[in-house]
């Protein structure tokens, strides 16, 4: 079965990445402070993420299923190790365990969140780190989606794929406790908090 529904034009960042990339190195210098080791990029996509941190002295791995994205990011970034695959592709063989392995917005296009758990756990060292971002679901958020009638255009329901699932902070912290991490902390990104677009989750491996 193909995976891969998301379609690159080129190997640039896109204008999500203007909120997630600042927040994303802000965890790392809290959560990931020694740079000489590894860390893995699950949905790697076009590897423009991988290319931002490779940039800033991170040594960042990954996988996408998209042969697109993959494409892109072996013509324009040959020095990176970003390969096609995805979190089922028994990841521990082919590249080892991590202490650090991020996945940006990923999560919402997962029919099997637990599964999709459960690779990242085996890839993921015991006390190492998992960040998810995902877009934000809060009340108001979601009230305010009401009274202007956009969900229709929230829900990408003419996407093939598109999102599947929508998390609030309650649900991603459910499935994470349920899931064998602790969730350490979550910040809201892109607008005001109680507006914001995503939401970037940073949890623990027990």
């Amino acid at each position: 079965m193909d995976i891969s529904v998301y379609n690159y034009e080129n190997s640039e960042t896109n204008s999500s990445h203007g909120y997630l990339l600042p927040a994303l190195l802000k965890v790392l210098e809290k959560y990931h402070r020694d740079r000489s080791a590894r860390i893995f990029d699950l949905g790697c996509g076009n590897g423009s993420v991988a290319n931002f941190l490779f940039e800033k002295g991170y040594l960042v791995l990954g996988v996408d299923p998209s042969k697109e994205g993959i494409t892109h990011a072996s013509n324009n970034f040959p020095s990176l190790t970003l390969q096609l695959g995805h979190s089922g592709d028994n990841l521990l063989s082919r590249f080892g365990a991590f202490e650090f392995v991020y996945s940006l917005e990923v999560i919402e296009h997962v029919f099997n969140p637990f599964e999709f758990l459960s690779d990242i756990k085996s890839i993921l060292k015991e006390d190492g780190y998992l960040v998810l971002s995902t877009p934000y679901h809060g009340y108001f958020k979601n009230l305010l989606f009401s009274i202007t009638n956009m969900w229709d255009k929230h829900f990408t329901s003419l996407w093939v794929g598109g999102h599947i699932k929508f998390w609030s902070a309650k649900t991603i912290t459910e499935l994470l406790n349920q899931s064998g991490f602790t969730v350490c902390e979550i910040r809201r990104v892109g607008r005001v908090p109680v507006l914001a677009k995503s939401m970037i989750v940073i949890a623990k491996r027990h």
